[in-house]
This record gives C-alpha cells, sequence and structure tokens, in this order.
C-alpha cells in the first residue's frame, strides 16, 4: 500500500494564521499537522508516500527535506490545483498497482491504522474504496453519510442544510487500484472526489468509524478546540501502543 497525502490546500478560513504557512503546517502542541500523519504511517509500515503541494510550496518542501522521514517521500508541485481525484490521476505511476490510503493532510486524526486497513481487506463483496467515518459535532460542514446494515454507503449529503445524520466523511479512504480507471473513464485533468467520484461509488463504498478521535481543522474554532482536546488523546494512545 502507498499514500497520498494532500497538503495543497489554502486554508483561508484558518487566516490569519495561514498567510504565512499553509494549513497542513499549522501546529498542534507544537507539530504540524502534516507530521502527525507521517508519524501514523510510516510507523504502521507504510513507507511510499505522496506529497502534492500548491499554496506556499517552498514552505512544504523545507519541512520535508529537514524531516527524519525524508526518505519515504515524493513531493510533486501542483500549478493549478487538480482535485483530489485529478492528483491521483495524474501521479499514477508512482501507485503502480498497488492499494492507496489517500488522507486529506489538513485534518487531525487518531486511529489504528491496522484495523481500518484489516477493515478494508474484509469489505462486503462489490465494494472497492473503504472511507473513514468519524462522529462530527458540526453535521452541516460536513459530508454525511447514510448506510445500510453492513456498513455499505448508500446516501452521501455533501454540506446540506438539514443533514440526515451526524456520521462524517473523514476524508481518509483506502482505494482499490482500479479507480484509476474510473478516473480515466471521466477524461477529465481536473477531478472533485466528494462530487465526482463518490456519488458514482454509492453501494460500492465501505466505511470504517474512527472511534478515537478525528477533526477537520477548518477554522479558527476547530483548530482551538484541537489544541485543548487532542494533547490527552495522543499522550493515551501511543502510550497503549508503546
Amino acid at each position: 500500500m502507498k499514500a497520498l497525502l494532500l497538503a495543497a490546500g489554502i486554508g483561508s478560513r484558518l487566516r490569519p494564521i495561514t498567510n504565512t504557512i499553509p494549513k497542513c503546517l499549522v501546529e498542534i502542541n507544537g507539530k504540524p499537522l502534516l507530521e502527525y500523519w507521517l508519524e501514523l504511517l510510516i510507523n504502521n509500515g507504510i513507507n511510499e508516500i505522496l506529497i502534492n503541494t500548491h499554496y506556499k510550496s517552498e514552505k512544504v518542501v523545507d519541512f520535508i527535506n529537514n524531516n527524519k522521514y525524508k526518505e519515504y517521500i515524493t513531493i510533486v508541485y501542483e500549478e493549478e490545483l487538480l482535485g483530489t481525484g485529478g492528483t491521483l490521476l495524474k501521479n499514477k505511476s508512482f501507485f503502480s498497482k498497488d492499494q492507496i490510503l489517500l488522507v486529506h493532510a489538513d485534518n487531525l486524526s487518531l486511529f489504528s491504522l491496522k484495523e481500518y486497513i484489516y477493515s478494508h481487506q474484509n469489505r462486503p463483496k462489490d465494494t472497492s474504496i473503504t472511507m473513514m467515518l468519524f462522529e462530527t459535532d458540526d453535521p452541516i460542514s460536513c459530508g454525511i453519510v447514510e448506510l445500510d446494515k453492513q456498513g455499505v454507503v448508500i446516501g452521501f449529503y455533501e454540506k446540506v442544510e438539514n443533514p440526515p445524520g451526524n456520521l462524517a466523511n473523514g476524508a481518509v479512504y483506502i482505494l482499490e487500484n482500479s479507480i484509476i480507471s474510473f478516473l480515466e473513464s471521466l477524461n477529465k485533468i481536473t477531478i472533485d472526489f466528494s462530487t465526482e467520484v463518490i456519488p458514482s461509488f454509492l453501494k460500492k463504498l465501505y466505511s470504517y468509524k474512527n472511534s478515537i478521535y478525528h477533526r477537520d481543522i477548518g477554522n479558527i474554532e476547530s483548530l482551538e478546540k484541537a489544541k485543548s482536546e487532542f494533547p490527552a488523546i495522543y499522550k493515551k494512545f501511543y502510550d497503549r501502543i508503546s
């Protein structure tokens, strides 16, 4: 399995913090969001990681070049943002025929990666994507899912006014490599995952619930909540597995 960490976002709702740094380098407890993802992935055996950059890309490059995990990382620069699907497609040669862990690296998340991978490997027949879910305290700002009894996604409601619940898309996915063929079939360069991919995979998309911690660091309020919540959860998580 190889990973794509999406780190190109501008983070306009986190200004003025993101006036000087990209969103993926915003710090929680003295450590950038991107560093938490690298730690989680590499400590669990995923050692081929692609990171895309765009906004203040030089800051991300400097961070990687001075990072202890740099040998595991390949960086690609996007002059124009391609969307999640577009980035996957443009870099299909990197993934070869491997399964793909797709992560929006400006989220903050803790979970058992081994458990998540096991869940994907034992997913229901005819599903090819496993989406990470979490319970959100702000469902209007998220993509809310509806599941069948097997945990297969049968409905997806992206930032609607009256969402049918609070079980949300965490923007972390495990993908079978066949996703590349689907992206190619769209005949597009820029592809949005939420609006152009997920709707086509309803009933073919399994789910895994993150019950440890997940927060979209989408605005200052969310950032401040993470700063107060996360240190104790992080310590407990790594104390348990050490």
